[in-house]
């Protein structure tokens, strides 16, 4: 078993999630602690700027280049702070672009100037060679999924809710399929932002006041990207035009529509059979509004991870942690069936203190 740090910085824009785990990429054993460590206020406005340039940015821009380094700073900070001694880290970097139907994938972070600062081997560039090949590059969880739920009851649906919205199926043949569901935490918080200045509607009690607004979401529903087969990702900005279409309405209103919308999109995503459960993970788990919506649809009982002991808070994070593990080892990180690749494909580079390689 290797000890890996596991490192992720996700859609939200919220931080740096990092938790350490003990796994050979197939099996896990141990886990030890997590923590997230919260952007700084301008780190977060400064990325959500580049997400709006992101198109046509270049690499060597300067407001990119500060940004990635102070991003990386965040994440050096955070695995200091996690105080706990590695073989490696998997450090995912913060997606600025994703546009596989472009072969384009973009995750800043400086992977070497963190293993030099840390002193430990560093994988990163997990989603390239998928997109490379022709796969959607995402969802990455499905295989950590797979591996944390190897003894519970299938069929089971294993749904994460960041600022994109994802699921991971299990069947009860041990088949494993996965696709991004729609947005998640993303327009949410967008909306709060511009109507209240806050970061996001903390506990969904904004969402939870409001009116769902169902002419809205059945407009919504019939955007091409519902009627497209899985497997199938999405950008975090690809919806965001959508708010436009709320400017008429209270931002109760909007809360309660775009996370009913959400819901929506969960229960409108074509799986192989009906799940036993659902169990949710990510910061959408935390919205009651959010959760209500999917208990309505769903049809089968929906409860956080943590109803079978996993930690939903830290569940990104190890997965990076189990993917390093497995980018090291050359095993698969995607499926025909996660991301649509053509066959099982490993993925990620591993750079080392002192020099970097292929891993």
């Amino acid at each position: 078993m290797l000890r890996v740090i596991g490192l992720m910085s996700g859609t939200s824009l919220d931080g740096v999630d990092a938790a350490w785990l003990e796994t050979d990429g197939k099996a896990l054993g141990a886990f030890g602690p997590s923590l997230t460590l919260p952007y700084d206020p301008a780190l977060r406005a400064d990325l959500r700027r580049i997400l709006d340039r992101a198109p046509e940015l270049r690499a060597d821009d300067p407001a990119l280049l500060d940004a990635t380094r102070r991003l990386t700073e965040a994440h050096i900070e955070a695995v200091r702070r996690l105080g706990r001694s590695a073989d490696l880290i998997g450090f995912h970097g913060q997606t600025i672009l994703h546009d596989p139907a472009a072969r384009r994938t973009w995750q800043i972070g400086d992977a070497q100037l963190l293993a030099s600062a840390v002193g430990v081997p560093v994988a990163h560039a997990f989603r390239e060679a998928d997109v490379a090949a022709g796969g959607e590059g995402a969802p990455l969880v499905p295989l950590f999924h797979a591996a944390l739920a190897r003894d519970l009851p299938k069929p089971l649906a294993v749904l994460n809710i960041g600022g994109v919205a994802n699921v991971t199926f299990l069947g009860s043949d041990g088949a494993v399929a996965a696709c991004d569901t729609g947005p998640g935490n993303a327009l949410l918080d967008d909306w709060v932002a511009l109507r209240t200045g806050q970061a996001f509607d903390a506990g969904g009690k904004l969402a939870g006041a409001g009116a769902v607004r169902e002419d809205v979401i059945a407009t919504w529903l019939s955007h091409s990207y519902f009627s497209r087969p899985v497997p199938k990702s999405l950008d975090r900005q690809q919806f965001h035009a959508l708010l436009g279409e709320l400017s008429d309405i209270s931002a109760a209103d909007g809360a309660a529509t775009l996370a009913a919308f959400t819901a929506r999109a969960v229960a409108a995503c074509p799986l192989p059979e009906q799940p036993q459960q659902w169990l949710v993970t990510g910061g959408g788990r935390h919205n009651i509004a959010i959760m209500a919506a999917l208990a309505g649809v769903l049809g089968v009982p929906v409860r956080p991870v943590e109803a079978v002991g996993w930690n939903g808070d830290a569940l990104e994070a190890q997965c990076f942690g189990f993917l390093a593990a497995r980018a090291k080892r050359r095993l698969p990180l995607s499926l025909p069936m996660t991301t649509g690749v053509p066959l099982p494909l490993p993925g990620g580079v591993v750079t080392s203190p002192a020099y970097s390689t292929h891993a």
